[in-house]
């Protein structure tokens, strides 16, 4: 008999389980932030836009996801409703140093960053005589130290207290009971994280951990183990000519202390002058100058780093884009639409926006064998197309 292939183990995503989740606007003050926060609520991004915009208050908006994929699926059906996934943005005030020990806004910042999932880092690249700088100059790598010092510090104050309160509860600890198992083994992670923030100096997410870690981690909901991309605020003429003295300095920063950490170089004066166009007139400037707005690439980048991926469902009614985690089984990506989909689960009728692509219709995709029955197990794939089936 031949050898049975070994299963892989699978991780739990490091962050808050869920499909709604947000990503927050962080930095220090007057580097552009609550601007370009304005710029990504109101654009739209260059797809078809008959769908009401979502902005839920002042300081949170839900961001249409620009995808080529969403827009052909809108030409094929020609539906009455057009729905495209969203991504939901937080402006959270200005962080300063000292804000781990609650220095200005920092108690309220703190909290604020707990409470999103992800994390989008402005930093000022440009010099401006009538834009103060809260530190007196204009030093990317220094702001971009402060945050990472400040989130670090707060997850070290929060890690030693979850390590004093798992102590105190396990001092009767010595039999051999899985309950008294598992309580040690909680503790050797916890102790784990305050080592890897504490004396290695790395970031949580930067840490290597196994699954059961995670499921501890993920109690935690430390600042640290939140996805970062790093946005850079230049000058429209630097963002024109695609360079600045700071990028390369930020680049290598980031390649040391966040390896692997996406970077994104825009403009907020030039999207400002942009979104004062017409659309004709955006279309025309970007072409003359060799550029294009960056916030289509923000936008996808942020979704992405939430290991968010969308499936569609088509019709003439109406076509959508849903939200949904990585690694989502089939039963619960229904139940996105409606919980009584997940509960009364019988299969999926699935196939890839590729085969549709390929293939012109669903009846084509259907004669070429690429339409699936999927049942419990099935995990879904970015860019399926899904019809459910569910009991009575």
């Amino acid at each position: 008999m031949p050898p049975k292939k070994a299963v892989q183990e699978k991780k739990p995503l490091l962050g808050r389980p869920g499909n709604n989740l947000k990503i927050g606007i962080v930095g220090v003050p007057n580097v552009g932030k609550s601007s370009f926060f304005n710029l990504l609520s109101n654009t739209d991004n260059g797809i078809i836009a008959n769908y009401p915009y979502a902005t839920i208050d002042s300081e949170e908006a839900r961001v249409p996801v620009p995808d080529s994929r969403f827009d052909w699926l809108c030409e094929t059906y020609k539906p009455a409703s057009r729905v495209p996934a969203f991504l939901t943005c937080i402006d959270i005030a200005g962080l300063t140093a000292g804000a781990s020990t609650g220095a200005g806004l920092g108690n309220a910042f703190l909290s604020h960053v707990r409470a999103v999932d992800g994390i989008f880092q402005v930093t000022r690249a440009f010099d401006d005589a009538e834009v103060t700088h809260v530190e007196g100059d204009v030093n990317p790598i220094r702001d971009m130290e402060i945050i990472q010092t400040e989130l670090r510090l707060k997850d070290i104050e929060w890690v030693q207290k979850a390590l004093e309160n798992l102590k105190k509860t396990s001092r009767s600890l010595g039999n051999t009971s899985l309950a008294d198992k598992a309580k040690k083994e909680e503790i050797a992670t916890v102790e784990k994280v305050l080592k890897c923030i504490s004396e290695d100096n790395k970031d949580v997410r930067k840490g290597d951990w196994n699954g059961k870690e995670i499921e501890v981690i993920n109690g935690l909901q430390l600042l640290t183990a939140k996805p970062v991309t790093y946005l850079v605020n230049l000058s429209e003429k630097d963002f024109i000519r695609k360079k600045n003295k700071w990028l390369p300095k930020i680049k290598a920063w980031i390649d040391e202390h966040n390896p692997g950490d996406n970077l994104i170089p825009f403009s907020v004066a030039f999207e400002e002058r942009l979104s004062r166009m017409s659309p004709e007139e955006k279309e025309e400037e970007q072409k003359k100058l060799g550029v294009t707005s960056a916030l289509p690439k923000i936008t996808t980048a942020g979704y992405a780093s939430l290991d968010l991926i969308r499936y569609f469902t088509c019709g003439p009614d109406e076509v959508r884009a849903w939200t949904i985690r990585k690694g989502t089984k089939a039963p619960q990506a229904a139940g996105v639409i409606h919980s009584d989909f997940e509960k009364k689960f019988v299969c999926g009728e699935i196939m890839a926006y590729e085969d549709l692509h390929e293939h012109g219709s669903e009846a084509a995709v259907k004669a070429a064998g690429k339409l699936r029955q999927q049942g419990k197990p099935y995990e879904m794939q970015d860019g399926d197309i899904a019809y459910w089936k569910a009991g009575a």
